[in-house]
Formats: structure tokens, sequence, C-alpha cells
């Protein structure tokens, strides 16, 4: 990751994830594409996907991000973590302990890259398009910028 990578909007998409497990029981996302103008989330969906519903998600993602909630990293063993997380996608050689991220009781989950220390530093997302086809739900997504 170099030294422009966008840990605001990593903080964002980890939010996102939260807010989309919550609402709609769906998952976390099972590929996503992080990049400081715009990025995309990539979800497995059954049903129907409204712009009503893509403002609601913006909503609930907004009032997190704008409560002020720490960002915090904790370490695991592997075998605690496996408990409490899928671990599919960490690397068999990650080694015998696992770094979560916490986004206030929001989100957790396994992460290697950088974020920022607060949700006030994150700005205000905004669901710029979304798609369902074939049970993937697309969301793309901005950040106009913390003020």
């Amino acid at each position: 990751m170099g030294k422009d990578y966008a840990t605001d909007m990593h903080t964002a998409e980890h939010v996102l994830n939260g807010v989309m497990v919550a609402t709609f029981g769906c998952g976390r996302c099972f590929s996503a594409h992080i990049n400081p103008k715009k990025s995309k989330c990539d979800y497995h969906f059954d049903g129907v996907f409204s712009d009503a519903e893509a403002r609601l998600v913006e909503e609930r993602v907004n009032a997190i991000l704008q409560s002020g909630q720490p960002v915090v990293e904790t370490f695991l063993s592997r075998e605690e973590a496996a408990v409490r997380f899928d671990l599919t996608r960490l690397p068999a050689d990650a080694g015998e302990t696992v770094r979560v991220i916490s986004v206030g009781e929001h989100d957790a989950c396994p992460c290697i890259g950088p974020h920022v220390a607060n949700t006030l530093e994150v700005g205000t997302l905004r669901i710029i398009s979304h798609d369902l086809n074939d049970g993937v739900l697309r969301l793309r997504f901005r950040l106009d910028a913390a003020s």
C-alpha cells in the first residue's frame, strides 16, 4: 500500500460493510476496490435494492461516521479469531496472530490495511450508483471531505 492509500475510504468501507450486514444480513462484501476518489463494493444479495434502500444505507453509514467512533486495532490469536470471524480470505501463512479493526460497536473484522483513528476524519459517504445483476449488488461510492 502506497503513501497515498485512502485510509478514510478504507474506514468508510468497513462502516458500509457493517451497515449492509446489520440492515440486510447479506454478509460483508466479497470484492472491494478502494481508491481515493471513488470506490466499489460487491455483495451477494437476494431480492431488490432500490434507490430508497441506497439512501437508507447512506444515512446509516453517515450517522455512524458523524458520531465520532474510535477506530481501534486489536490482536487475537488465530484460534480466537477463527471463532469470531470468517478467516477464509486470510492467507494460510498469515501467522498465528490476527489483526482486527473495530469501528466502535458497528463493525469488526480482520484487516491488514491502514485506517483513520476516528470516524470524524472520514467525511460523508455518497452512494453514486448501485446495480444488481445475477445476485451481485454493486455499490459505488465517494466521500465528501471531512470539515
